[in-house]
């Protein structure tokens, strides 16, 4: 058996197989992740009132469609549907800002390179940065849900809390999933980013339904919509919350659309991989990420 001599003790001692072997990649992973979302989720205390203008306007803004069933003496039901389309709201805006735009903005901040160089991997870096806007966009949601619920006197009934929640996690994994994806397509496409999440936020408003049930759209335009995740997350969700309203609005069963949330979280989990790898040998290949250069 060999031995290792202390040269300090001269005490003969076993040798440790652990020793000079680093972190496992996925400590790595999971260190990487904590170490991203640290940040935003310690930036909210220390600028409160980036909290007060991300929940009062959207608020506001949610608030003049619930007004709009109230004005014309819809039921309670009708309301709490815009309401909580409303409040998904918040999910779709943080995935555009701080997904999407996440690493062009890294990039012209110089912070890219940083990024490009850590010895981790750049899903790690994007979940972090997912996990760190998600607590602050949770608690817009929440806010949203419960004052507007509160003010014009919503209530739900729920069929299954569990099923609810099941859907609400499958939607926002698929949905980020999506983000992580984005957010190497906008960093290729350099200033062009701009001009796509301005061309993207409004229009999915519109067809994903956050505002009237998806299905007035019609079948072809909300199977078209259902790329979008949230289409079909606040469909099952709503359908859970007011299952008597929505029997004559519903899109799909609940459980065909959180088999299709389930799927398109794979679809896109897989996608935005192959897709960051792609961006990383673009990287040492051509000596930059852009199309343009820019």
């Amino acid at each position: 058996m060999s031995v290792i001599l202390d040269k300090h003790t001269a005490v003969e001692r076993e040798p440790n197989p652990r020793r000079g072997k680093g972190p496992s990649a996925f400590t790595i992973f999971w260190r990487s992740v904590i170490g991203r979302a640290y940040p935003r989720v310690i930036g909210i205390q220390r600028e409160l009132s980036w909290l007060f203008f991300d929940i009062f306007l959207p608020f506001m803004t949610t608030m003049s469609y619930v007004l709009v069933y109230e004005a014309i003496g819809a039921p309670a039901s009708y309301k709490g549907l815009v309401l909580v389309g409303g409040a998904m709201t918040a999910f779709w805006l943080n995935v555009l800002w701080s997904m999407a735009m996440q690493l062009y903005w890294d990039k012209e901040q110089g912070n890219l390179q940083l990024y490009m160089l850590a010895p981790t991997s750049r899903m790690a870096i994007l979940t972090g940065m997912a996990l760190g806007g998600l607590f602050s966009t949770t608690i817009r949601a929440t806010i949203i849900l419960i004052g507007g619920s509160l003010i014009f006197g919503i209530s739900y009934q729920a069929t299954s809390w569990l099923a609810l929640i099941g859907v609400f996690f499958l939607s926002l994994i698929a949905l980020y999933g999506m983000g992580m994806l984005l957010s190497s397509i906008f960093l290729v496409y350099g200033r062009g980013a701009w001009q796509m999440t301005a061309a993207l936020q409004e229009p999915v408003f519109f067809v994903s339904g956050f505002h009237f049930p998806v299905k007035a759209l019609g079948t072809v335009v909300a199977t078209g919509a259902s790329i979008v995740p949230l289409t079909l997350g606040l469909d099952a969700m709503r359908q859970l919350l007011f299952p008597e309203m929505m029997q004559q609005f519903q899109f799909l069963s609940v459980g065909s659309e959180a088999a299709i949330l389930a799927g398109l979280a794979l679809f896109f989990g897989l996608l935005a991989r192959w897709s960051l790898q792609r961006m990383e040998r673009k990287s040492r290949q051509d000596g930059r990420l852009t199309e343009r250069g820019n």
